[in-house]
């Protein structure tokens, strides 16, 4: 099986300097084992080292697999459920998320299993959830088990479920397990708010607390705060885990791709791949992953801007630019049709009708794309601290431009979608795997004003990652050995699920390995 090493050239970021990375060495990570689902849909992966098992989902369960031969150990199932969500591993613990029998817009539930449990045990307990349970984890010390309930529209979008956060509480042990359902009915009537604080509440007819989709979560290391990605909305809900109440609502703004750094490829039909230029749009970041640390006692958050439309039998909010009434300079009448509509200019650029018509009139003084193509760390409170611009874009199209996909610039592009940390050695680093190009792109976060582009990389055959987990097995470098830890990443399109070892080395010792043709990928640094 092939292996990649991949160097760069510098990129350019939002409120970064171009610099050359420290001498420290990069993670570096090393294949240990590929297998295939024997079910379809392998997407969220979890790994336990207490047992030595790899848990995957796919559409009907969950694979128990032995982490170091990869070998299918069995199943477990979800009773009286549909499809299979998300799983998550704490303290001997196996948390399942699922739909209820009746579909999306029906109650999900969680059902919880031993790690040591064997394939097609009964659930210890199990206990329902809001609509769509999307995205299940553990907080750091395993009392407590947060569920991302989506409450997604249906496709007629005459049933919209209201999204919402379940807390389960482990204290007392599974058996006695008992859940907290968070609505977000507090924040009714409160649109103006937030979409006055750059979030966006937008769909026919719904509610606040109808419209908000919880996504993805990220549990503060100290364990006292959730983020929860509401991707639709361009926003974060900030959850308070000591009083289990929703605090607030950060909406995130947008983007201004037509500042230097913030070049994006708008086009699929301009001839050219990695075609990166600045153009007069917002866009939304839109996350979909999220993840969090703290440096110095402050509570940061890394999200994935993946970006995503709401695009239903029932309603659309999408279209291309080409088809919009532009009134960008406002004066209330028409704008002639311009090169800029052009197919190899934004023509093909997809975007919202949600937002743009500031006046109302029908004419569109502004254009929002989806998503940012990006990694933005923010603090707690919903500021930006730091994004890396087209650093995305700029390192594919530079070190791949056989992986550049160019049928997807008119979309999302890359499509950053999932973030996963590694701290090892002190030092933190953010793993983004981006959906289209079926890579993996790390970078140094340490210091969260200034993350540093470190490296990309992919394994042949592996399609679509989604769900990374990374557990350290030993997190401090000694005299005698390295640290290390293990990597799964599940891929949703291949229907894979990949292994791998990852340890972090002085960078004399990395190239060594290289030389030795031990089968590592990982090398070239530059800021973001």
């Amino acid at each position: 099986m092939n292996r990649y090493i991949h160097r760069v050239l510098p990129g350019a970021a939002f409120a970064l300097a171009l610099g050359i990375g420290s001498a420290n060495g990069a993670p570096v990570l090393e294949f240990s084992q590929e297998w295939s689902q024997s079910g379809a849909g392998s997407e969220i992966v979890a790994i336990d080292t207490a047992s030595n098992r790899v848990f995957s989902t796919f559409s009907g369960g969950v694979e128990i697999r032995d982490l170091f031969t990869g070998n299918l150990i069995g199943t477990l199932t979800v009773p009286d459920s549909s499809t299979v969500n998300s799983v998550a591993v704490k303290n001997g613990i196996v948390a399942i998320a699922a739909q209820g029998a009746g579909g999306k817009q029906d109650i999900g539930k969680v059902a919880f299993f031993n790690t040591t449990d064997a394939p097609g045990s009964a659930p210890i307990k199990t206990v329902n959830t809001g609509y769509l349970p999307d995205m299940v984890t553990f907080t750091p010390d395993g009392k407590k088990v947060l569920v991302a309930n989506e409450g997604e529209p249906s496709d007629a979008y005459d049933n919209d479920p209201e999204g919402s956060i379940t807390i389960i509480d482990l204290s007392g042990g599974v058996g006695s397990a008992t859940a907290t359902q968070l609505d977000f009915h507090a924040f009714d009537g409160g649109e103006a708010a937030i979409e006055a604080d750059g979030g966006r509440i937008f769909g026919p007819g719904a509610s606040v607390s109808q419209d908000l989709e919880p996504e993805y979560i990220a549990v503060s290391p100290d364990g006292k705060t959730a983020f929860v990605t509401l991707q639709e909305n361009n926003a974060v809900a900030k959850v308070d885990l000591t009083t289990n109440t929703i605090s607030e609502i950060q909406g995130l703004g947008f983007k201004d791709h037509s500042q230097p750094g913030n070049e994006i490829d708008a086009s699929n039909k301009d001839g050219i791949d990695g075609n990166l230029q600045n153009w007069p749009v917002l866009g939304m970041y839109q996350p979909d992953g999220i993840a969090s640390y703290e440096v110095d006692g402050k509570r940061y958050y890394v999200t994935a801007n993946e970006g995503d439309a709401r695009d239903y039998g029932g309603y659309s909010e999408e279209t291309r630019v080409k088809k919009l009434t532009l009134d960008r300079d406002d004066d209330g009448n028409p704008d002639a049709f311009s090169p800029l509509q052009d197919d190899d200019q934004l023509g093909r650029l997809k975007i919202t009708i949600a937002n743009g018509d500031i006046d109302g009139d029908g004419m569109y003084e502004q254009i929002y794309s989806y998503g940012a193509r990006s990694m933005s760390i923010w603090d707690e409170d919903g500021n930006l601290v730091s994004d890396t611009g087209d650093t995305v874009e700029r390192m594919i199209a530079t070190l791949f431009p056989d992986q550049w996909v160019d049928s997807r610039s008119d979309d999302k592009g890359p499509e950053p979608e999932s973030v996963e940390l590694i701290e090892i050695d002190g030092w933190t680093y953010a793993l983004v795997g981006m959906e289209r190009t079926n890579g993996l792109m790390l970078f140094d976060i340490t210091d969260p004003t200034s993350p540093m582009y470190m490296d990309y990389f992919f394994n042949a055959g592996d399609i679509g990652p989604e769900g990374l987990d990374f557990v350290a097995v030993q997190a401090t470098s000694t005299s005698s050995s390295m640290a290390w830890g293990w990597l799964a990443v599940g891929n949703e399109v291949s229907n894979t699920t990949t292994l791998y070892r990852v340890s972090r080395v002085p960078e004399a010792g990395t190239l060594a390995l290289m030389g030795l043709g031990l089968g590592l990928i990982g090398l070239g640094r530059r800021r973001a």
